[in-house]
């Protein structure tokens, strides 16, 4: 099968055929990878069971892992699920559309192969105007996790994407790069007090500024039971060169680099903007952006994780971003993809 590439120009009329091409994919079973404000992600009929256990073969997923779905009104996160809570409603009011995901209670027209068996379900309603018109013009809730082989740094653009899934989907549709670059906060509303299962792009604090203190999640899941929501693998967003973290300090960055070299035949860095790194010609470097400017490191991490990669490099040298703010995202990604 050949994965179609529909591009996308942001010009209404060119692109609303190229959008019910997508949703007339969906609206037969199959998959479509689409654009996000977080990352890519590879879309199928959150009701129709076949073509969700078509996402887990394509991506090589493990059944416990449960997918979000994705919808476009609060109206339709309420027609999915059984919470009407005061808090609920202030986040939605608060977030949404946006990268924040509602962990809720489920209705039972929401296949049990999205949540892995459980009776929750992840949902949220993306900001992206390509996904919201995709979920109008298909008539159906989306499921979708990220658009890449799970356990993969996810996908930023329409190449990540087919790097990892041409030949497995039936189309995506290529809008450029995603501009958050990393995957939507998760909140689980049935424990009291709300749970974060995973920071992402609505901080922590934003959250607590709304409804009040959260919890975070305490030790991690083990793996194959079924999670209460995706992302919270042990080991995740990992390329194939081995991540090596450091302290934010950039003499102990040169340090780390130095000790990597003499370790490995190539490694790669992703270096903030003004840090030094060695003078050596098997370093390959990514500019990552200024310390501190997180949107900004946030929306590279995937794409430089991915371009080093595909420089050949054995190991990956990156400072570790303190636990605050986007930064906690940040820091939740690396720490999963160095393990």
């Amino acid at each position: 099968m050949l994965t179609q590439r529909l591009i996308l120009t942001g010009n209404e009329a060119h692109d609303e055929p190229l959008i019910q091409q997508a949703a007339a994919i969906i609206h037969a079973g199959g998959l479509v990878a689409f654009p996000t404000e977080t990352v890519y992600g590879l879309g199928a009929d959150a009701l129709n069971s076949e073509a969700v256990r078509r996402i887990f073969l394509a991506k090589e997923r493990p059944a416990w892992d449960p997918l979000i779905v994705h919808v476009d009104t609060p109206e339709a996160i309420h027609r999915y699920t059984h919470d009407y809570s005061v808090l609920t409603e202030k986040l939605i009011r608060a977030f949404m559309p946006g990268p924040l995901t509602l962990v809720l209670p489920k209705r039972e027209m929401i296949s049990d192969v999205v949540t892995a068996g459980r009776d929750t379900v992840a949902i949220r309603i993306p900001l992206h105007p390509v996904a919201r018109a995709l979920i109008r013009s298909s008539g159906t809730p989306i499921a979708a996790p990220s658009a890449n082989k799970f356990g993969r740094p996810s996908p930023t653009t329409a190449d990540h994407v087919l790097h990892d899934l041409n030949g497995a989907i039936e189309a995506v549709l290529d809008a450029g790069q995603t501009p958050m670059g990393v995957e939507s906060t998760i909140l689980d509303m049935t424990t009291q007090p709300p749970t974060l299962l995973r920071p992402g792009g609505v901080p922590k604090e934003a959250i607590e500024a709304v409804i009040g203190a959260v919890r975070t999640l305490g030790d991690p899941i083990e793996e194959g039971e079924p999670l209460p929501a995706p992302g919270l693998s042990v080991r995740h967003y990992a390329p194939k060169a081995k991540v090596l973290l450091c302290a934010p300090e950039p003499a102990i960055f040169y340090g780390a680099l130095k000790d990597a070299l003499s370790q490995y035949a190539f490694v790669g860095a992703l270096r903030p903007e003004g840090w030094r790194t060695p003078d050596d010609p098997r370093l390959r470097v990514f500019e990552w952006g200024k310390w501190g400017d997180w949107e900004t490191l946030a929306q590279r991490l995937f794409r430089g994780l991915r371009a080093l990669e595909q420089e050949q490099t054995h190991a990956i040298v990156c400072p570790l971003p303190p636990e605050e703010g986007l930064a906690r995202a940040l820091r939740d990604r690396l720490l999963r993809a160095a393990r």
